[in-house]
């Protein structure tokens, strides 16, 4: 596997979206090599930081098997950046992905944290306002990461994968419980053994205990 592209964005207007009117969804690639932090890429702009950026979404991944789905999906071609992503990776199958897995790059380590759940923002960059609904149905949703390594990643770069030697929980299993309106304890449990993102961690918790307080007054 290697970067295909290394994509970065400014605060743009978007339509249709958060009500903010901007967004940093608009990704495009960056010229040479570009610095990761725990705080993501610089020169890259989060608008909507309740739901997306943080040091457990400090990164956002795609690769070009998903693109490829994709393309074909759309009936087009589709260039780096598209889905709003800081790294285009050669040879990703983002689904099957474990959260725990390292990408390496250089000195550059990457753990995966979460799959990307979709939003009317990303309806309103790919201007179809059933995006949404298509989005889950495809199942191929790029992975969240947060940044274990800083350095610099840069086109043509090497990764390699360190597999996560702890609770296997793969990025399409969390991106379906998403949806699942009743999700089992036992799932939930292994979930919150696995280094998930705050973010999902919090909404993780919360549905569990739900379950339990259920589960007693039953």
């Amino acid at each position: 596997m290697y970067v295909i592209s290394v994509n970065v964005g400014k605060a743009q207007p978007i339509k249709n979206a958060k009500a903010s009117g901007v967004s940093g969804i608009f990704k495009i690639p960056a010229s040479g090599p570009v610095t990761v932090t725990r705080a993501g890429l610089t020169g890259d702009t989060i608008c909507d930081t309740d739901n997306h950026g943080g040091e457990d979404q400090a990164v956002y991944v795609f690769g070009t098997k998903d693109y490829a789905h994709w393309s074909s999906v759309l009936g087009r071609d589709l260039p780096p950046g598209t889905f709003g992503e800081n790294l285009t990776l050669s040879g990703l199958e983002s689904a099957p992905m474990h959260i725990g897995d390292v990408l390496c790059m250089g000195a550059v380590k990457l753990q995966v944290t979460a799959p990307r759940i979709p939003c009317v923002t990303l309806a309103a960059r790919m201007g179809d306002p059933e995006f949404v609904k298509l989005f889950r149905t495809v199942e191929r949703p790029g992975l969240y990461c947060r940044v274990l390594v800083d350095g610099q990643v840069y086109a043509g770069q090497t990764v390699t994968v360190e597999r996560y030697q702890g609770e296997i929980v793969s990025a399409l299993e969390m991106f379906r419980n998403f949806y699942e309106s009743q999700p089992d304890m036992v799932t939930l449990q292994r979930f919150l053994r696995a280094p998930i993102a705050i973010r999902a961690r919090q909404d993780t918790q919360q549905q569990l205990e739900s379950l339990r307080q259920h589960a007693s007054s039953a």
